[in-house]
């Protein structure tokens, strides 16, 4: 919770208490809403309410990319911006976001792993300037300093880490992360590495075809390792980007929940980066999380046979093979600055401004099937996301607005906002193993 607020909400007790009352009569029972996720729900609490309820939840946002200080980027939102600066954090009344120390595809070689470790370097240090540079935001490492930093009404920020290239072959350098603040561990982004098989094979120009579906059957006896060791360290283990297989042999060995820090449903959105029901079920019986994400590309109709052919148009157009469904999939390999930016951006118009209402389905599907205790938001920010009604951190209050117009009770809402994570997140300190 934040000053600024805070200070918008006159009566903030007074008001969630009406919420609590309002929204008794369309608690959810169970998992199972009680209408359709579609169906326009009456409003049964004020402006002032939903600002009471926003304010006093923790707000989490469980992934988003690094963009520098002054960096202006492609993937950030209309103005050029990070999408989570904390005034825009600030804004929003989003309390905690879990910044990524990411890289994309690079060779598995010596020199492409030293590229990715100099790469990860240079995202851990413009995270510290991030911080450095608001007298209201900090860097955090458990869960206790966020609870601290909420009763402070500072901004707090907590150190992902995504892609095992950054390692190499050395899985020592985990300790070396874990040192310096990184707490949430994902093990892939786009194409396989020595750790374990992507949901996204990267696509080899030289020879017109995608790296095999599974090069290890999931995790490698080095994936498993590293499971092992991200555990005994008592940090976090993300499952977004792993293929199904892998996904579901991470939450099988962890010793603690994992979560899946922005990943939506292939149910309702057929492509590899979401989560099938069977990956959904075993999430939800260790206990985990799955965090939805307002990107578009994880939210369209992939049942629209003609936003499909169009899809499919716009590949051929860029000389790209159309059998695979991702709509961004292949821009990491179209070498071309100008054909890269033709090609999604043209990808872009055809999935349109996305919509919020699309998102909250998304939300619905999980809380029906494994329950609302399972359910959180990772937006994916600076990396292409963002939807009308949630382009950025500012726009955050919508999401408890919309929970609330669906019928969510309060205390499902709030452990939708963060207070899943937080629980994951003790649970996964709790097995540290010195």
């Amino acid at each position: 919770m934040n000053s600024e607020h805070t200070a918008q909400t006159s009566q903030p007790r007074l008001a969630f208490a009406r919420l609590l009352a309002a929204t008794a009569a369309f608690t959810l029972a169970g998992c199972a809403l009680s209408r359709p996720a579609t169906e326009a729900a009456p409003s049964l609490a004020s402006d002032a309410d939903i600002d009471a309820l926003h304010a006093s939840a923790l707000v989490v946002d469980a992934h988003a990319d690094i963009i520098a200080l002054g960096e202006r980027s492609p993937y950030a939102g209309d103005d050029g911006r990070s999408q989570v600066e904390p005034d825009k954090m600030r804004a929003g009344g989003v309390d905690l976001v879990v910044m990524a120390i990411a890289v994309g595809p690079m060779p598995r070689n010596p020199a492409g792993y030293a590229a990715a470790r100099s790469k990860a370097n240079e995202e851990l240090e413009a995270a510290r300037e991030i911080a450095a540079s608001d007298a209201n935001t900090v860097i955090v490492r458990s869960a206790a300093d966020i609870e601290r930093a909420q009763t402070r009404s500072q901004q707090a920020l907590l150190l992902g880490f995504q892609n095992a290239l950054i390692l190499g072959r050395d899985q020592a350098a985990l300790d070396e992360f874990y040192a310096a603040g990184a707490r949430v561990f994902a093990l892939t982004h786009m194409g396989h590495n020595d750790y374990a098989d992507s949901s996204r094979p990267l696509f080899i120009a030289a020879q017109n075809t995608h790296e095999p579906d599974a090069e290890h059957g999931g995790l490698s006896a080095l994936g498993r390792r590293a499971i092992a060791r991200i555990n005994a360290l008592g940090g976090l283990i993300d499952v977004s980007q792993l293929s199904s297989q892998a996904t579901l042999q991470a939450i099988s060995q962890s010793s603690t929940p994992v979560i899946a820090s922005h990943s939506n449903v292939r149910a309702l959105c057929d492509v590899s980066r979401n989560l099938s029901d069977a990956e959904l079920d075993a999430l939800g019986r260790r206990g985990g999380v799955v965090h939805i994400a307002p990107f578009r590309g994880y939210l369209f109709d992939s049942g629209d046979a003609a936003l499909i052919a169009r899809i499919r148009e716009a590949r051929r157009a860029a000389e790209l093979p159309e059998d695979y469904l991702y709509p961004f999939e292949l821009y990491w390999e179209i070498d071309d600055p100008e054909a890269r930016a033709a090609f999604t951006g043209a990808i872009s118009e055809l999935l349109g401004p996305g919509s919020l209402d699309v998102m909250l389905d998304h939300i619905d599907y999980v809380a029906r099937r494994i329950g609302p205790e399972h359910v959180g938001i990772g937006t994916d920010f600076n990396h292409g996301s963002g939807i009308d009604g949630f382009a950025d951190a500012s726009e955050a209050r919508n999401i408890t607005a919309g929970l609330v117009a669906r019928g969510y009770s309060a205390e499902d809402i709030r452990g939708i906002l963060g207070g899943n994570f937080l629980r994951v997140l003790r649970a996964a300190e709790a097995g540290r193993r010195p």
